[in-house]
This record gives C-alpha cells, structure tokens and sequence, in this order.
C-alpha cells in the first residue's frame, strides 16, 4: 500500500461484517481505511473447531473481497502474511506505521477483547472513537435502564417490551397478534414413531476461497478439535440471505412444533441454521424477523411457529446480549452450585456409549453444530448433573460450535445451561432425567442404558445424576416454587435409595475422570 498516512482506522472485527455496523458518517475513502485482521491469538485463545475456524476465515475473506470490490480503502493482515499473534499488536503497529489520528471500533461481542483493544490503542497517540453496534435492536445502555431497579429480570418481560416498541407481531393497540404473547406451550412435540416429516435444506459447497482457508486450517491448526470435511455454511451476504430464505420457505412452518425435538443421525431438523450467519453479521436480525413475520401474514407459517422462532431473536439473542454487558466481568468466575469436576474427555471424543450424548457430540465434532435442545437438555445436562466446573463447559461451547461468540456463548452457558450464576439469568436450573431425553427423540432406543431406572449398570447415567443433583441441592430448592414438584418427588425416595444413588452417582462421575 503507498499511502503512508490515514486520518482514521474504522476495524472491522471478525464478527461484524457488515459496513452497515462498522462505517460512520464521518468515513472518507481519501482519509481513512477499513482494518481488519485474522489474529492467530483469537483463533488459539479458544480451542477452535476446524470448522468455526474455517466459518470465521472464509467470511472474513469474502467481506474483504466484496470491499476491494467496491473500491474501498482496506488493510488486510491474512494469517500467513504476519508473524504478530495478538490483535491488539498487529493494531497497535499499523496505527504507527500509518500515522492514524482516530481509532473507530464498533463495540466487540468480547469484553476481554474490548478492554485489551481500548488499552493498547490508548498507548497510541491515537485517539478512540467508540460506537455501538446497529446490528442489534437494544443497545447495552437501553439494556441496563431497562434491567436497573428490578428483582428479576426475565426474558419475558424484556421480549414483550421490545415487540411492543418494534411493533412486531402486535395490534394498533400493542395487543398480541393471535392472543398470545407466547406459544411456547405448543412448541414442546416429540416426533413419534415415524420421526420427522420430509424436509429439504439448501446446500452452500465451498468456493475457491473456503477451499483455500479448509487447507491453510488443515494445514496450521491440526490439533484442533473437530473436523471442516463436510463443512457447508453460507459465508456470504448472498448466500445467508438465500439460506434464509430456504429456512422460511421449507422449515419454519414444523419449527414451531418441533423446535424442541431430537432425532438421531439428524442433525438440522426444522431448525434454521442462522445463528452463525446473524453472529457474523451477515444477516441482520431485523431481515430476519420481516421475513417470518411475511411467511406469517401470507399464510405460510402458523403464529406458533414463527412467534416461537421470533423469540428466538428479540427474545432470548437481545436478552442475552443485554445481560452479558449488564453482568460481565464477573460473571464468568461465578459458581454458586460449587461444581468442581473436569469436563470428561469424551466431550471432545464423542466416543461414549450413552447413544444420546454419542449423537449430539459426534455430530458436533463432525459440523461444528447442534441445536439449542441438544445444547441445553443433552450436553449441558450432563455437564450440570455431573458437576462440571461451568468455565470449563463454558470453554468447550466456545471452542465447539460454528456461530460461537462470547456474548451470546458464556450467558446462556453460566446462566442457563450451568445454572452458575444461582438464578440471575433463568429461573431455575434446567434439570431432568433420561424420561425427557427419550420423550423428546428416539435416542433411548438403541441404548444401553434405561431412563426410567436410577439403580444399577442398565440405569440410565442421566437419571441417576438427576437425582443425585436434587439430593445434593435440596436445601437450596427446597423452597424454589419452579422447583417444588421435583423436590416433592424426591423426597418419596428412602434414604437407602438415595444412599445407593449417590454409591452409583460417584461411580459415573469416577469413570468420567478416566
């Protein structure tokens, strides 16, 4: 590059592509450049699936391409083009090589990171110019106003609140559209002896490109869990927005019904596969919603469903944003259930025999993907019965998954998922036995193990931990009203049973240790 000097430096992080999100008014091609960078320490700091690694490096690369594409200014540091390891170095370096005056950096979706890139650019005799993200419906300020003076903060309340100001899925008068402000009471099937109706998923090859970032990956991070063989992401603006529109056109009408199901050797479902691309910001989440709520107005979808699927994203992805900001730094240290054992190896292996956690890891490990379901009620179940340390879980669902990112990763892990943060995010831990993993898929029929027993070898290790977790932690549910009828079963179990669940209870969590 000739130019020698720039009056600004805009970054453009790895997930926020998007100029919509990056670009301000005061953006001058003659003055100022566009920056971004594939930081080697970013892509190490967390054990990264091949494939997010993969998803990450190839979107980067086609964004930078569609902005040379548009005659913009860009500064571009590609993993083999540089030795630095850390972003904030490779930033620090070009703002005095290239004589920068101002730093504009849109808000990261990692407090760590943000912190670390405030403080080295204040090194700088460059000043920093800090903008929020438009990406998003609710800015962590609007968050904390609204969370500030309330004894509980719950999803329901702050999802209602912003459909009204956005005027999604309501009358004139801000009522419900179909009456409801919630069908989550409908979503909840199980698809029965003869599995999922036939369903189709558009299908996105890698292009020269991805190809060129599956073997620089294959190449420099072998050691790196998972595997891009198979990988098939939209990593394009043109290609998410096509995968939208197949999800509307082929899924949402069953993702209501089945939102919650499980099939083995199934990996999608009626799921949309969005995440990833709306992490990124190659869709934006208001796209989104416009295009279920249109499948809804046409006929297309029922209300269950695509209210269901737009709490999904005014709901659950604004809230967990918003109370990632309002909670961190500290969130991540917290550990009220005092869990203190390591996450077992098979995590990273999928070689286990219980078939349910087999599926969901191996199909992890093999796409870098599982819906929230398998996240929730089988991967993080098990991590919460056995009493898994919650920032070790925390660091396999950062590493594991394509559309990772801290702010939506870390809350729904220690809050949700972990139940670590003792109630401050959800209302109660979201425990059950192996009954709601074989209610919910066809997993335990092929498996070793018993759901309905808690004794002995055939009883199923969920179950078991279940009710081991609820004898650990009565005191503290005891008097939880979401968590009264669990406690009230419990408490039908003699003492010698529950002495032999808590033999065979140690039993399990021994073997996880080897």
């Amino acid at each position: 590059m000739s130019k020698q000097s720039f009056r600004s430096i805009y970054v453009v992080l790895g997930d926020q592509l998007s100029l919509d999100c990056v670009l301000d008014d005061q953006f001058e091609a003659e003055s100022d450049t566009l920056w971004m960078a594939e930081s080697k320490g970013e892509a190490k700091r967390a054990w990264s699936h091949k494939a997010r690694l993969v998803y990450f490096l190839s979107a980067m690369r086609h964004f930078r391409d569609d902005i040379r594409g548009r005659d913009l200014p860009l500064i571009y540091h590609a993993t083999e083009d540089h030795k630095q390891s850390d972003l904030s170095d490779l930033l620090v370096t070009d703002i005095e090589k290239y004589q920068v005056e101002r730093v504009v950096l849109t808000r990261p979706g990692d407090y760590r990171l943000f912190q670390e890139l405030k403080a080295a650019i204040a090194k700088t005799d460059a000043c920093l110019l800090e903008q929020e993200d438009s990406h998003f419906y609710t800015t962590p300020r609007q968050f904390s106003q609204w969370a500030d003076g309330r004894k509980v903060r719950r999803m329901e309340h702050f999802y209602r609140e912003v459909r009204r100001r956005e005027g999604i899925l309501v009358d004139d008068n801000g009522k419900p559209e179909g009456g409801e402000w919630n069908y989550d009471s409908d979503n909840q099937k199980s698809f029965g002896k003869d599995g999922p109706p036939e369903h189709a998923f558009a299908q996105f090859p890698p292009d020269q490109v991805t190809e060129q970032v599956i073997a620089l990956v294959n190449d420099r991070y072998s050691d790196h869990p998972g595997s891009c063989d198979e990988f098939d992401w939209p990593v394009t603006r043109q290609d998410a927005r096509k995968a939208l529109q197949d999800f509307v056109d082929n899924r949402l009408q069953h993702f209501g019904d089945y939102q919650d199901a499980i099939w083995v050797g199934q990996p999608y479902l009626f799921h949309s596969r969005l995440s990833a691309a709306m992490n990124l910001h190659l869709l934006d989440p208001r796209e989104v919603v416009a295009a279920a709520c249109e499948s809804l107005s046409k006929g297309k979808a029922p209300i269950n469903a695509v209210e269901g699927f737009v709490r999904q994203i005014i709901g659950w992805r604004e809230f967990i944003r918003g109370f990632y900001w309002y909670r961190m730094p500290g969130w991540l240290d917290k550990n009220v259930l005092e869990a203190d054992a390591d996450l077992p190896e098979f995590f990273w292996t999928g070689e286990t025999d219980m078939r349910c956690l087999a599926d969901a890891l191996n199909q992890t490990l093999r796409f870098g993907y599982a819906h929230h379901i398998q996240r929730l009620m089988v991967t993080g179940l098990y991590c919460l019965l056995l009493g898994v340390q919650p920032r070790q879980v925390n660091q396999w669902y950062h590493a594991i998954y394509v559309d990772a990112v801290e702010w939506v990763e870390l809350p729904n892990t220690m809050g949700m998922s972990q139940f670590a943060d003792g109630g401050d995010l959800a209302s109660k831990p979201y425990v059950a036995s192996g009954a709601y993993i074989q209610r919910m898929s066809n997993a335990c029929a092929d498996c070793p193990y018993n759901p309905k027993e808690k004794l002995g070898d055939k009883a199923c290790p969920f179950t078991t931990l279940y009710w081991n977790f609820l004898n650990r932690h009565r005191d503290r549910f005891s008097s939880h009203p979401r968590m009264r009828m669990q406690i009230n079963n419990l408490k039908r179990l003699s003492e010698e049973t529950l002495k032999k669940v808590e033999i065979r209870a140690d039993r399990i969590i021994s073997h996880c240790k080897q």
